[in-house]
């Protein structure tokens, strides 16, 4: 008779238990939504996580029922994270940003029974509170507030939530396969879509993203989780952080250059994650205050490419690796990571750049192909652009109540983008397959034209978009905003993509505003843009 091993569930509250037992002490940093620095540990994040559970459950919260939470990132968010999945229910993080009307549909359409919010939303929710449909509790995020708890009937307060759960609740054993979060992907056309994880997905994900060619998390970090809680389960990072026992810092409402400058320094912080459009800020907040932020040595950058020029700038003037990194909502998010080989450390300090440059290489638990748009799966040369296609341990099947696969017919996830794939596994997004621009049949990456344009001093940030044209269809047109001071003029910024790009490519005119428009993850709005200046070349 042949041996057997242990069958356990893969669950959320096995991550946050293993932390209490075994990183108790471990530090977790909250700015607070109200002011001040709040500092706890794991074990009794994991108590008051088990308590809420608890208090859910006597409010008649069933398992599977949806919880949502309106929040930044706070020590009670993270307690949230747990306590709900941990009790078979699903945590239900919701993008604040979103417009009303998208707002209200979320939460009518995934039948939220709970709201949990900090006090920056309340104005919000009591707006939106009629045309909410299935929410019975809605919980502030604070301690009690008579003045807030007269203005919103029916208020309650997570603080005293958390006094009517039982500190012996005992976690109970759950289907792995059994959902534990809820995701809205952003909504730019047509209404959001939802992404279910369950704990498997969850945990296969924690461990998966985690390797040492990924993430690489280990209990001797102190890891600052800039990207937002609501932006899928924050990447993963309070999971990994719980995993490992990580320190933990999160900054709250107002994650500027300045404030992140401050809890870098305080805390130590080792590895920080967000956007580009965070490092942007931190950037220019490090040349004004002289900060050297000793302690950093990685940032982890997704949710759109970044500039070129950010990864010298870390590199060279503060020592700290900046390192690439692609996912989405559906692929929860984790896809690939841009960590080198052995080999490439022969290179010069510019080639491997140029590796770095890119979106990375899948962890083990995914695989990436790139297809033609008749699905025929193209050469993987670093040269072929085809449409990026993903499947694997942690991406979506189908969408939550849609019913139907969101998968081709051969099982694979189409991502939307055009990238090329070399021999190494290393992934290139050319563009969005919305956004690239195709003019006289040939086409032209925004990103490219993206990147020259930041390379220029007197430019802060830029987008390039497809312009209507009445000979080549679309030419591209690119919206900058000048760094203060600047007066920069259209044509220098024209002259300065000579000889980068092919003649062909470089763009027809430059538009100077004051602000590109972010949508609710920090993306820009390209759409927005398209409408706004779409027509200016006819």
């Amino acid at each position: 008779m042949h041996g057997r091993m242990m069958t356990k569930a893969l669950t959320v509250s096995s991550l946050i238990a293993h932390s209490a037992r075994y990183h108790g002490t471990g530090e977790v940093v909250s700015v607070e939504t109200a002011g001040g620095v709040e500092r706890t540990n794991w074990r009794a994040i994991e108590a008051n996580a088990r308590r809420l559970a608890s208090a859910l459950e006597r409010l008649g919260i069933g398992q599977t029922e949806r919880c949502a939470t309106l929040a930044w990132n706070n020590r009670r968010h993270l307690e949230i994270y747990f306590g709900v999945a941990g009790a078979g229910m699903v945590c239900h993080t919701i993008n604040p940003r979103l417009f009303s009307e998208q707002l209200i549909y979320i939460m009518n359409h995934a039948e939220d029974r709970v709201l949990f919010l900090d006090r920056t939303f309340l104005p919000v929710v009591a707006a939106l509170r009629p045309r909410l449909e299935t929410v019975r509790h809605f919980v502030l995020m604070e301690p009690r507030d008579d003045e807030a708890a007269a203005a919103f009937d029916g208020l309650r307060f997570y603080d005293e939530l958390l006094g009517e759960g039982a500190e012996s609740y005992e976690w109970p054993d759950l289907d792995e396969n059994a959902p534990s979060n809820l995701c809205y992907t952003s909504g730019t056309t047509g209404h959001p879509k939802g992404v279910e994880y369950t704990h498997r997905t969850t945990v296969l994900h924690t461990l998966g993203s985690n390797q040492p060619d990924g993430i690489g998390l280990s209990a001797r970090d102190t890891v600052l989780a800039v990207v937002p809680m609501f932006h899928v389960n924050a990447w993963g990072v309070p999971y990994i952080a719980a995993a490992v026992g990580a320190k933990l810092v999160l900054p709250g409402p107002n994650p500027d250059g300045e404030a992140l400058i401050g809890l870098i320094d305080a805390e130590k912080v080792t590895l920080a994650l967000g956007v580009p459009t965070i490092w942007m800020g931190l950037l220019s907040a490090l040349e004004r205050t002289g900060s050297r932020i000793e302690s950093l040595k990685r940032t982890v950058v997704g949710g759109s490419a970044l500039p070129k020029v950010m990864i010298p700038a870390f590199r060279d003037g503060y020592g700290v690796d900046l390192v690439h990194a692609w996912g989405m909502t559906e692929t929860s998010p984790l896809g690939t990571m841009n960590q080198l080989l052995q080999r490439h450390d022969a290179m010069s300090v510019r080639e491997r750049q140029r590796i770095r440059e890119g979106q990375g290489r899948p962890p083990y638990g995914v695989e990436l192909r790139i297809v033609d748009d008749a699905g025929a799966v193209l050469a993987e040369d670093g040269k072929t652009q085809g449409r990026l296609q993903i499947r694997g341990h942690w991406v979506i099947d189908s969408y939550f109540k849609a019913g139907e696969s969101a998968l081709t017919d051969d099982g694979w996830f189409d991502t939307g983008d055009v990238a090329t794939i070399d021999p190494d596994g290393y992934m290139v997004v050319r563009d969005r397959a919305k956004d690239i621009i195709k003019s006289g049949g040939e086409w032209i990456s925004t990103v490219e034209l993206e990147d020259i344009a930041m390379t220029h001093p007197a430019i802060a940030s830029a987008a390039a978009i497809a312009a209507r044209h009445p000979e080549w269809d679309e030419r591209p047109v690119l919206i900058a905003v000048r760094r203060p001071g600047s007066a920069v003029s259209e044509q220098e910024i024209l002259d300065h993509f000579t000889g980068k790009v092919a003649r062909w490519q470089e763009p027809d005119a430059v538009v100077f505003v004051d602000q590109l428009p972010l949508g609710g993850t920090g993306k820009v709005l390209k759409t927005k843009l398209r409408e706004d200046y779409g027509g200016i070349l006819l």
